[in-house]
């Protein structure tokens, strides 16, 4: 539960206190609050308060601030919070850039969709579609006409319970498939934790790394990660083992989520890979509970505050089966593109998704309703 913050409350903070300063009250025409509103990064979402927590053992206190009290406020905190808040702010509004990938440029200041291409036996919503390679790279490059920026390989099922395949059957299953979707210039993210599989896939044109240990599973990740010089995905999970779900006890989730991955961005960065090409992931579903993850979705915009582009993966997942009656995974497609115009609507720069059409169309959607907020 939080309790009301106030400028004294700042003052007298412990010296263990951490700040959280999340972009709320969002808005549809910039233009008419001149001064009194920020830009999301370089995206078309603009926001008027701060929503500002402050964390220490006793608990929460949060409070509205609008933009043009911010001064106000950061002149009330001691320096080590207020340094912290500057740096949030400062993430917040950076332009985040395009990515390159290879010959491929992904523009980020509208939301981007990445298509999931599982070639695995289990997987669980989509387990035993794309196990032939000819098969997989077809489906990959109906995704991209269909409207996916970068196609997600994958050869290993991450669900709750699913077996540790061995390395080089995960490369067997990836290779052919990222090397026939590079070779048709499409912009390929290999989906793996493991360092030997990683380099399989990037020797075969993959651009991206997406890793859902955030490179701790394996030692050598984070080396060739930082040879290949290329974007990574950092996603939250509980656990670095063979079980990424283990754990997933939570103080406050959105909190606890948000320093995790603020201590892998500083961690890669002091690695020496280029902050501009770090990517956070909130993780939805692993080690997480319905609660949890409509807790991390109300406020996802704080991730921003981190400086990274965000990807958001919501396709499919239980907690839309628990919200819906039980519904099976191929009867989510509703709330996935609910969930992901969310998602978008907070400033969110990639979507991980299966059905690329129906969610393409929502962002066109939002685009256009975006566009007519900003223009008419």
């Amino acid at each position: 539960m939080f309790q009301p913050l106030t400028k004294p409350d700042l003052g007298s903070a412990s010296t263990t206190a951490k700040i959280y300063c999340r972009p709320t009250c969002f808005v549809d025409r910039p233009h008419e609050l001149d001064d009194n509103c920020l830009r999301i990064a370089d995206t078309m979402v603009w926001f008027a308060a701060w929503h500002i927590s402050l964390r220490d053992d006793a608990g929460v206190k949060a409070a509205i601030v609008t933009v043009a009290e911010w001064g106000d406020w950061i002149a009330a905190m001691p320096d080590g919070l207020a340094q912290a808040a500057t740096a949030q702010r400062a993430g917040v509004v950076r332009p985040r850039g395009a990515l390159q990938l290879g010959e491929r440029i992904v523009r980020l200041n509208e939301p981007q969709l990445m298509g999931i291409l599982n070639v695995t036996p289990d997987s669980f919503s989509d387990g035993g579609k794309h196990v032939d390679a000819v098969a997989a790279a077809d489906a990959g490059f109906a995704m991209a006409s269909a409207g996916a920026a970068i196609i997600d390989v994958g050869g290993e099922s991450t669900r709750p319970g699913a077996p540790l395949v061995w390395d080089g059957d995960e490369i067997k299953r990836v290779k052919g498939v990222v090397a026939a979707l590079a070779k048709g210039g499409i912009a390929v993210s290999i989906d793996t934790r493991k360092a030997a599989v990683m380099e399989a896939a990037l020797a075969a044109g993959a651009r991206i790394v997406n890793d859902v240990s955030a490179l701790r599973y394996d030692d050598r990740a984070m080396e060739v990660v930082l040879a290949a010089g290329c974007p990574v995905v950092l996603m939250h999970a509980p656990s670095a083992k063979s079980d990424p779900h283990e754990g997933g006890g939570y103080a406050h989730v959105l909190f606890d989520v948000y320093d995790m991955l603020a201590e892998r961005v500083a961690a890669c960065v002091a690695a020496g890979i280029d902050p501009a090409k770090i990517i956070v992931d909130p993780g939805l579903g692993f080690g997480k509970g319905v609660a949890d993850n409509l807790a991390l979705i109300n406020g996802l915009a704080l991730f921003h505050t981190l400086g990274c582009p965000i990807l958001f993966g919501a396709s499919r997942k239980r907690m839309i089966g628990a919200l819906d009656n039980e519904a099976p995974a191929d009867q989510r497609l509703g709330g996935t593109v609910a969930l992901h115009y969310q998602a978008a609507a907070q400033g969110a720069q990639l979507l991980r998704v299966h059905d690329i059409a129906e969610n393409r169309q929502a962002l066109r959607v939002w685009r256009g309703l975006r566009d007519t907020a900003l223009t008419g």
